[in-house]
């Protein structure tokens, strides 16, 4: 079982920044990927980045330049840091695990970007 603890949300004026974590039961070098997604109200939940075991990394395009993920091995904790908030960012936020094909969720963080 692994559990995923999300924190940093909060409520932010647009163009500003926030740095999620999400902090990792397992050794996250086990995972196969690693990832946070965002749910909008009456969305669908989406993938915002991933970062796979060997580095790899992707975007949603509409976050592409303006999000970065990575990850600290030893304390097996993934960030997502948000540079350039939009109003259109405003979700609940969600850390994802891929543990040899099983997936976990956290519990969700919220982000509220005001205009």
């Amino acid at each position: 079982q692994v559990q995923l603890v999300e924190s940093g949300g909060g409520l932010v004026q647009a163009g500003r920044s926030l740095r999620l974590s999400c902090a990792a039961s397992g050794f996250i070098l086990s995972f196969r990927a690693m990832g946070w997604y965002r749910q909008a109200p009456g969305k669908q939940r989406e993938l915002v980045a991933d970062i796979t075991s060997g580095g790899s990394t992707e975007y949603a395009d509409s976050v592409k330049g303006r999000f970065t993920i990575s990850r600290a091995n030893a304390k097996n904790t993934v960030y997502l840091q948000m540079n350039s908030l939009k109003p259109e960012d405003t979700a609940v936020y969600y850390c994802n695990a891929d543990k040899g094909g099983l997936l976990y969720w956290g519990q969700g963080t919220q982000v509220t970007v005001s205009s």
